[in-house]
């Protein structure tokens, strides 16, 4: 019997990480290649993004995708947002020449809301949201406070392109195939202070730290590389990261629905980890049939917990900044 679809909506749907992104859903590599899908597109209600858009659905409707069962086309967020199951929230504000880092929050912080109190209204019984629109620790922690329907847990952030990024670095400095790259978990906030917790991570089933052989690497050049790798990809190709953080967001939705899977993501942090309880931040997860459970066995050395302080401290500053948008 064939499967019923499932109705995914994505935000920014004709921007560039949704032009990416909108063809691997439709073709499968989210939800599996027998699971057919709904695609519910939302984006500004001008005429320029809704022209886009439509654009975006005839290449759809072109690729003659057996899994793509229906699109809909809005710039409303509670039609786009209608009984679905997954809700990507991919589109946010840019941050303009000029613009304070703080104004970017609260501007973010009001799409967010509004996104968050439709999706609690209209959204299906089991819905579950992924925050891409960066600062997305913060925007995430914003739609979730809208809930008054859907549980913290089904809020999520994606730290999943850091993770990548991280397992790559790993394994170009080794010279192994990434398949070789295990154990690697994003803690914190998707921005340069996250935490690329190499103390734990391993290469051919070998700590990574003694295979590397390199500890001033790892501690000096690693983790920046990593933290700074979006602006590094600005300034080489005068755009930010689309391609890979469109994979990324697949990587992160597949694994959700995957029992089993162990990989990065900003959840409600609870207090785990040293984090503030009230922050979204990245951390280890195990993929149940039901949800995901938090990984809580890591111990962090001096250096992993220093981290960890710093990328919190940010989180709660973001916090403290929009704190207006959470009443």
């Amino acid at each position: 019997m064939a499967k019923k679809p499932i109705r995914v909506a994505v935000t920014g749907a004709a921007g560039n990480i949704g032009y990416a992104l909108l063809f691997r859903i439709a073709s499968g590599a989210m939800l599996g290649p027998d699971q057919p899908v709904i695609l519910q597109l939302l984006e500004i209600p001008v005429e320029g993004p809704q022209k886009a858009l439509k654009g975006v659905a005839m290449e759809l409707e072109d690729c003659a995708f057996p899994l793509l069962q229906d699109m809909v086309l809005t710039g409303d967020a509670e039609v786009a947002f209608k009984d679905v199951n997954w809700a990507l929230l991919v589109g946010s504000k840019p941050r303009g020449p000029g613009m304070e880092r703080a104004d970017l929050l609260k501007d973010n912080g009001r799409i967010f809301i509004a996104q968050g109190q439709a999706i609690d209204k209209v959204a299906a019984d089991d819905a579950r949201v992924a925050v891409v629109g960066n600062p997305c620790n913060t925007n995430v922690m914003i739609a979730a406070a809208q809930a008054r329907r859907l549980p913290a847990d089904r809020f999520t952030a994606m730290v999943r392109l850091d993770e990548n990024r991280g397992r790559a670095q790993l394994a170009k400095k080794a010279g192994v195939s990434i398949n070789d790259v295990s154990d690697l978990f994003i803690y914190g906030n998707h921005s340069p202070t996250m935490f690329a917790d190499f103390t734990h991570a391993k290469i051919g089933g070998k700590d990574a730290a003694s295979v590397i052989g390199d500890q001033a690497w790892l501690e000096n050049e690693y983790l920046p590389t990593v933290g700074k790798r979006g602006a590094a990809i600005i300034e080489a190709r005068g755009l930010s990261s689309a391609a890979s953080a469109a994979n990324a967001l697949i990587d992160h939705v597949h694994d959700l629905v995957t029992p089993g899977k162990i990989h990065s993501v900003a959840v409600k942090s609870e207090g785990r980890y040293g984090f503030n309880p009230d922050v979204w931040a990245g951390m280890p997860v195990k993929t149940t049939a039901t949800g995901f459970e938090v990984i809580e066995s890591y111990e962090m050395d001096a250096f992993a917990k220093s981290k960890i302080a710093l990328t919190n401290d940010e989180l709660v500053g973001e916090r403290e900044t929009i704190k207006d948008l959470l009443a």
